[in-house]
């Protein structure tokens, strides 16, 4: 199965190296490229791309914007394509807001070719990209700017879960692996793959990492709570 990419940087240089390294894979196409958010709105609803690969700060309409544009039109549809930002160290305090709006991950721009490759794979299978113990450090820093991080403990959303998914929840946004969650729980594997994609169906969640920000976002684990 051939993955298609949809390139999104307003630096066309970046574009063509991106592309150079992609289409180098046998599994992998470059399908179109965008130089701002509106265009990329406008390829991806042409296109129907696997993956975005989505910078951050373009004129007009940035990255962030046509994240949120991209999974809002796309989310009734049968094809929900995979959002994969693009950052760089100084630009960190947008992460969350792009994770916030739908996005499946986030990769440095000066990632080596090899985890680019690697990473537009793991985010065209269904999974996130952002480890949950890297998301959960930069929730630490930047958790007080969520206007909704200091809300009770229990808020209704996460009556739908039992105590136990719960409990996972609180392991997941603590960074843990389904290994660990499962040697801590005295469970199997397969229990806590159960019990993750129960929490992830009940709250209407795409993967782990928007679990882990809806952990800090609903005040069900605060910034600096790793025991």
């Amino acid at each position: 199965m051939t993955i298609r990419v949809l390139l999104v940087d307003d630096q066309p240089l970046l574009r063509t190296g991106f592309r150079l390294i992609l289409e180098a894979e046998p599994d992998i196409t470059v399908v179109g490229q965008a130089g701002d958010g509106t265009g990329a709105q406008e390829q991806t609803r042409a296109l129907l791309p696997d993956v975005v690969l989505m910078d951050i700060r373009m004129p007009g309409v940035d990255g962030i914007e046509a994240t949120r544009r991209i999974v809002r039109e796309a989310a009734p549809s049968a094809h929900v394509p995979k959002v994969l930002v693009l950052t760089t160290f100084d630009l960190d305090e947008y992460i969350v807001e792009a994770l916030r709006s739908g996005a499946s991950g986030f990769l440095l721009k000066d990632v080596p070719p090899d985890e680019l490759v690697q990473a537009i794979r793991v985010v065209a299978a269904g999974e996130a990209i952002v480890a949950p113990s890297v998301t959960r450090r930069l929730l630490d820093r930047f958790a007080a700017r969520l206007p909704s991080a200091y809300e009770q403990t229990k808020p209704a959303r996460l009556d739908r879960l039992t105590e136990r998914e719960l409990e996972v929840l609180r392991l997941i946004a603590k960074g843990m692996s389904n290994a660990e969650i499962a040697a801590k729980l005295v469970v199997s594997e397969t229990t806590v793959k159960t019990h993750v994609g129960n929490v992830l169906t009940k709250l209407g969640l795409r993967d782990r990492v928007q679990a882990v920000v809806l952990a800090y976002e609903t005040g069900l684990i605060t910034p600096g709570a790793l025991s």
